[in-house]
């Protein structure tokens, strides 16, 4: 991610990938996908579950994420292998959180672990699980934009509430081919397309912002200057 081409994974969570002051349309159409379809579900998967658990906890310090609820990833989808104490939900994202208009959509290669606070947990997560279901049950990207639209819209899905947000401070995070590590961050979700009443995205502006269209929300971003281990992240560039 930089300040032109920002990648998000998590949402819905996001991976979600986003160009500030472009559409991700404009994006998708001029970059031809190197993943125009779902490869083998082996390569999505991690073989060792202690390895999966060990990256989510790595999106937060482990002050947090030491007592959230680990999700990990198997062939049935996910399912809970640590219960946690905090409300917080730590889980390593794949490349189907992002639009499903997005190049890397279909990337094996992403990994985003994200820790989720109660809640992102409760009202964000529940979209990204659903599309995970979808993934699994060999739907095509407009039969899962479609599915996902037709549940917020009936209310199977729960809104938004206020207050979400989630850490993405893991140094393992592979957001995606092109930006890959970018820097330790958090995110704050907010209902609606509302980047322009928080000044986002202007020149000047230190507001980074997304809107996400298919969750129905606007996710705002702040880098941090610290890995969730403590270390120094990369020097902060445009």
């Amino acid at each position: 991610m930089r300040k032109n081409s920002v990648m998000i994974i998590a949402l819905a969570f996001l991976v979600l990938a986003v160009i500030p002051g472009t559409t991700r349309v404009a994006r998708a159409q001029s970059e031809k996908s190197a993943y125009p379809a779902m490869a083998p579900l082996d390569r999505y998967l991690m073989p060792d579950e202690n390895a999966e658990i060990a990256l989510a906890r790595s999106a937060a310090p482990a002050s947090i994420s030491d007592e959230a609820e680990v999700m990990v990833l198997g062939r049935n989808g996910y399912r809970i292998a640590l219960k946690g104490s905090n409300g917080f939900l730590c889980i390593v994202e794949r490349s189907w959180a992002s639009a499903t208009d997005e190049p890397d959509f279909w990337n094996p290669k992403v990994r985003a672990p994200n820790c989720f606070n109660p809640p992102a947990a409760r009202t964000l997560v529940p979209i990204y699980l659903m599309k995970t279901k979808l993934v699994l049950a060999d739907k095509s990207n407009a039969e899962i934009a479609q599915a996902t639209a037709s549940a917020l819209d009936n209310r199977e899905l729960p809104a938004l509430e206020t207050g979400a947000m989630c850490y993405m401070m893991s140094k393992q995070q592979y957001l995606g081919d092109r930006d890959m590590r970018w820097h330790p961050h958090l995110m704050f979700f907010v209902a609606g397309d509302v980047a322009k009443s928080w000044g986002a995205n202007l020149p000047g502006s230190p507001v980074m912002a997304a809107n996400d269209p298919e969750e129905r929300a606007t996710i705002f971003l702040v880098k941090v200057g610290k890995w969730s281990d403590g270390t120094p992240s990369p020097r902060m560039v445009p």
